[in-house]
């Protein structure tokens, strides 16, 4: 079982916007520790803080497939700087789980972030980690991937995941 709890879609907490980290001290290692072991427990390579009821700008991540060592990248304050190109990913998501749609993403960003000490730091990120890092970052602004699909689609999903609640 994870350790904090996964908000599910259509849950209106998904769609508040979090707000900037201004402590850097043990309350937030122990929150982004939590939140690693989260998404692992999860099968997730991403998990934004809005998708656990925290309300800050907060990003975890690992990238790193099955076989290969755990790579966890750690975004505070994350926003982008550069995009570039356009992409279409099929992207899931732990709030909306069992749910893959396509989605069309810039094809590279360029973000600014701070780490856990609170270092501003720039890193250009491509393919995977470029979807990856979008869709996180829409989370930190109150959007879920669903909210490109069509009324239709979202409807669908939100009938599909009220379904998937009552079943639990």
């Amino acid at each position: 079982m994870a350790i904090l709890d996964i908000l599910h879609y259509p849950d209106e907490r998904l769609h508040l916007k979090a707000s900037k980290v201004e402590n850097f001290d043990a309350n937030l290692s122990k929150i982004i520790d939590d939140m690693f072991e989260t998404m692992y427990d999860s099968n997730g390579i991403g998990l934004a803080a809005i998708q656990v009821d925290i309300q800050k700008r907060i990003v975890v991540m690992d990238l790193s497939k099955k076989d290969y060592p755990m790579e966890k990248i750690l975004l505070i304050n994350p926003q982008i700087i550069e995009k570039n190109g356009t992409t279409e990913y099929e992207e899931g998501c732990l709030s909306v789980p069992g749910v893959y749609e396509k989605i069309t993403r810039y094809e590279t960003v360029t973000i600014e972030y701070q780490d856990i000490s609170g270092n501003i730091l720039t890193r250009e990120c491509d393919e995977l980690l470029s979807i990856c890092v979008q869709h996180e970052l829409d989370h930190l602004d109150g959007k879920v991937f669903v909210d490109y699909l069509s009324p239709l689609k979202q409807n669908f999903i939100k009938k599909k995941m009220k379904k998937l609640d009552r079943d639990r």
